[in-house]
């Protein structure tokens, strides 16, 4: 099974390193400084929206926060058990999102794109909706989940695929409460 991986120390690091406060950070990110806090100290996870607005603000690509701090490689082999596994995610109102995701790639530094699997464990109660510069391809490997870009909607089946720009509004669901397992591959 895949290991638990914190990215909170990294984001940590990062504030640290720029004599940022918690509140320069929260206010570029949307997010209140308790829960940067609470990111920081592995409390909870932000989600791959989020996280990729606190790339963009520090000036880092989103594998960074996955990476080891190795040489770059030419190509890279991630075996099933060796994905760097974000749960506890949160989202902005401070409710739990019931998803995980895991980092597919954090060996190749440089990348141009950033893939993850994120496996949806139930319905959220809310339906916040993200964007973030960049584009995004989605995969359904697994169940029936339901995409939200801006005002539409779609149902999207094990097989279907779906591919967008990141700055659209946008929030995948599972459709009926029931696991959707998602190949989700974000770029920058």
């Amino acid at each position: 099974m895949a290991l638990e991986f914190n990215i909170g120390t990294k984001i940590k690091a990062l504030r640290k390193a720029r004599k940022l406060t918690l509140q320069d950070v929260a206010r570029e990110t949307g997010f209140s400084p308790a829960l940067i806090s609470q990111i920081e100290n592995n409390n909870v996870s932000p989600p791959i929206a989020t996280l990729s607005k606190i790339a963009r603000f520090f000036d880092v690509k989103m594998g960074h926060f996955f990476e080891d701090d190795e040489e770059d490689r030419k190509y890279e082999v991630v075996r099933r058990g060796e994905r760097r596994v974000i749960s506890r995610v949160i989202s902005k109102a401070g409710t739990g999102h019931g998803y995980t995701y895991e980092a597919l790639s954090f060996q190749k530094q440089n990348k141009k794109m950033e893939p993850f699997v994120l496996t949806v464990s139930e319905r959220a109660e809310e339906e916040t909706l993200y964007n973030h510069e960049g584009e995004e391809f989605l995969l359904i490997l697994r169940g029936t989940a339901e995409v939200i870009l801006e005002d539409q909607r779609f149902i999207l089946q094990e097989g279907d695929a779906i591919y967008f720009d990141s700055d659209l509004r946008h929030r995948l669901l599972s459709l009926d409460g029931q696991e959707v397992e998602v190949l989700a591959v974000v770029t920058r």
